[in-house]
């Protein structure tokens, strides 16, 4: 195969465009990225970068005539742009019609139910009237059905009192599990039907703001239960007939059960630690998904952990990162910074990566990065926002 020939289409210009780009560069991928900010962090490193809208229809046609695959860093894009470029002989991993299972929260939870999938316990809602007729389900969580990223799109209800709370949109209500982890798994599969899983990761959020604070890899449940859940896993990705990178996030409850809550259909947040982890990257695993090349070993190299550079509350303007020439000084830290320029609170603006020989050694590390960085402003803000 020769790499030199090959334009790669990304829609979406974040931070996981960038990754991959930065992967693709190694085998000297042409590749053209689509997004709808012309600051976007791929705006400078991809071959070529088209500013405009993923949901526009002709404008994803158009950025799309020209290349011979395409990907997504994001699920919020037109998908029947993607199914007419489809239908003229590109290859569009993942397919559109998987995507648009996932766009729906809905139809996901409705397609885990008939294939067996172990979930919680939910009910479909149209609007705020009707969670109200479900409230022998408290404590539970609704979800919107589209649209929802990064905890944006959630709503735990605890009692009687916080059903105002609820989304008036079509949504999911699920019953309030007693989680003792939270887990993810990352399954790559080519269109051979080759699969590989990389090791589970648990997954600790941030109790607010319901995004993911830190990581760490493996995650600390014994054999059976990583097995358990890389099972379950692989089923979602061979009832689906998934080709591509899927992020499968799941429960484990106080009772030892595995339950599938979500899955992103691209690279992932609970992924990112890869690059240096694990013999294989997860964008480099996309890439042989995308060809339909043998897939790379995802075996971890050592334990690592995974932070979130967050937005500190408080802040809102030209980026400052604070602390940042102490972590440096940590053997076994990787910085990776977005390129955003401008900083909100809670808003992701890179990550460190962190390797040990053990996890006694992790920890303490860990500890010291969340210490000693920072994301700030030049200027502290008095009413900060959620960015």
């Amino acid at each position: 195969m020769n790499f030199s020939n090959l334009r790669l289409g990304i829609l979406g210009g974040g931070q996981l465009g960038k990754m991959l780009i930065q992967a693709a560069a190694d085998w000297n991928i042409y590749t053209k990225v689509l997004d709808p900010s012309p600051e976007a962090p791929c705006s400078t490193i991809a071959s070529e970068f088209v500013c405009g809208s993923l949901k526009e229809y002709d404008t994803v046609v158009k950025f799309g005539s020209d290349v011979d695959f395409i990907t997504i860093e994001i699920e919020s894009v037109n998908v029947e742009a993607l199914e007419t470029l489809q239908s003229f002989g590109k290859t569009v991993i993942p397919d559109p019609q998987l995507i648009r299972l996932i766009q729906d929260k809905r139809q996901q939870k409705q397609f885990y139910h008939a294939h067996q999938i172990p979930t919680a316990p939910f009910v479909l809602t149209e609007n705020r009237a009707a969670v109200s007729l479900h409230a022998h389900m408290l404590p539970a969580v609704h979800k919107l059905g589209k649209e929802g990223y990064d905890g944006r799109g959630v709503q735990v209800l605890n009692s009687l009192e916080d059903l105002p709370k609820a989304f008036d949109a079509p949504g999911v209500l699920e019953k309030k599990i007693a989680i003792e982890k939270e887990l993810a798994v990352i399954v790559a599969r080519n269109a051979s039907g080759e699969i590989e899983s990389f090791p589970v990761v648990e997954m600790v959020f941030h109790p607010q703001q319901n995004l993911v604070e830190y990581l760490f890899a493996p995650a600390n449940i014994d054999s059976f239960l990583s097995q358990k859940a890389t099972t379950i896993a692989e089923k979602v990705v061979q009832t689906m007939g998934f080709v591509g990178l899927l992020a499968v996030e799941m429960f484990l409850t106080a009772e030892g059960e595995i339950l599938v809550n979500e899955v992103a259909p691209r690279p992932h947040n609970s992924g990112h630690h890869t690059i240096e982890a694990n013999y294989t990257s997860q964008y480099q695993q996309l890439l042989r998904t995308l060809f339909n090349l043998p897939l790379g070993n995802p075996a971890s190299r050592c334990p690592a952990a995974m932070i979130n550079l967050l937005g500190q509350p408080g802040y809102e303007g030209k980026v400052l990162y604070q602390g940042i020439e102490k972590v440096l000084g940590i053997s076994g830290v990787y910085v990776h910074l977005y390129g955003k320029t401008i900083t909100k609170p809670f808003r992701k603006m890179g990550h460190v990566t962190i390797l040990a020989d053990n996890f006694d050694q992790l920890h303490k590390k860990v500890s010291l990065v969340k210490e000693k960085m920072r994301v700030i402003s030049h200027q502290p803000t008095l009413s900060p926002k959620n960015g």
